[in-house]
């Protein structure tokens, strides 16, 4: 059955189709979760405070063929909620980057985007892990697509400087 049917049918109170709307993107949504609270633990508790408050609040949902942009908003809302209760950085996977190919050093690209503003943090996160459209994106964050755009772009910048900044320090570091 399609997401939009599963949809209406949850929104007239068929818990077994939203409990099968959970089911089909539960992957999805887990891995989000865990890109922004970096652990196990943390990541089933965010999924499992967004299947309550998307199954309190789906009457709410205006288009039904919009349910995964509006239950990974409540997501991130989730997300955010928990990292600034336990007061930690939004890691990502561990993806390592290699400053200098002769020493082999190597920075973290998760500690890199740590240090990005939350926006762009969420942009980057969307469009480079989760494969998101601009529009997706837009929908998803609730706002304009240009400014994704400039968020992304500004992002993108912001992570340049940051990795050539490891690259000019580890360079200084072997002078």
């Amino acid at each position: 059955m399609e997401d939009t049917q599963l949809v209406k049918l949850a929104k007239n109170g068929d818990t077994n189709a939203f409990e099968q709307l959970l089911m089909k993107h539960r992957e999805q949504l887990y891995r989000t979760a865990f890109l922004y609270v970096g652990n196990r633990e943390d990541a089933l508790d965010v999924v499992q405070e967004t299947a309550y408050r998307s199954f309190e609040s789906i009457g709410k949902l205006k288009n039904e063929s919009f349910f995964l942009t509006w239950i990974t908003r409540i997501l991130i809302n989730c997300s955010n909620a928990i990292i600034k209760k336990r007061q930690i950085q939004e890691p990502i996977e561990e993806v390592v980057l290699y400053v200098n190919d002769n020493t082999n050093e190597k920075i973290e690209m998760k500690e890199v985007i740590d240090k990005l503003q939350e926006n762009y943090q969420t942009a980057i996160i969307l469009f480079y892990y989760h494969d998101y459209s601009i529009k997706h994106i837009a929908e998803t964050m609730q706002i304009p697509e240009n400014t994704v755009k400039t968020y992304l772009s500004r992002g993108r910048k912001v992570l340049r400087k940051l990795i050539e900044g490891a690259n000019t320090n580890e360079q200084t570091n072997i002078s």
